[in-house]
């Protein structure tokens, strides 16, 4: 049985497909490297995810595709909702950043379209968000 079939919703099955995806955009060249392994275990802790379920979604026969959501909206919402998790630790580097451009663009966004929302994101979660860019938000809640 598949994993993600133990759990029928919530939080936890999303963090869980959300790290069953990373792993298996990492292993896409066939293997995880150990700088790899080092960036999943951290999405691993971040997402909550046990030694178990890590075990049970790194076997070989087990491949989760990204579901490719067809919105817009739902992919910009899959997107909000992994930083939020990222972020849970307030920072993000450069290995984790490789990864989640790389799902970025398994859920539709063009490679730098990703890049430029992945720059976006990682300045708001991180509290570095410009002037320019708040104003913007801001003012269009006020509306």
């Amino acid at each position: 049985m598949p994993i993600l079939d133990l759990y029928e919703h919530g939080d936890h099955r999303k963090n869980l497909a959300h790290f069953a995806t990373l792993a298996s955009l990492a292993a896409v060249d066939g293997e995880i490297n150990p700088k790899e392994k080092a960036v999943l275990d951290k999405f691993a802790f971040k997402l909550n995810i046990t030694e178990e379920e890590i075990k049970e979604v790194m076997k070989k026969e087990n491949k989760y595709p990204i579901e490719t959501p067809h919105s817009g909206e739902k992919r910009f919402k899959r997107l909000f909702e992994f930083f939020q998790i990222i972020f849970s630790d307030h920072y993000i580097d450069d290995d984790e950043r490789k990864i989640v451009e790389k799902y970025a663009i398994g859920l539709g966004f063009a490679p730098k379209k990703a890049s430029d929302i992945i720059d976006k994101s990682i300045a708001i979660f991180s509290g570095q968000i410009a002037f320019e860019d708040y104003h913007v938000l801001v003012k269009r809640e006020c509306n």
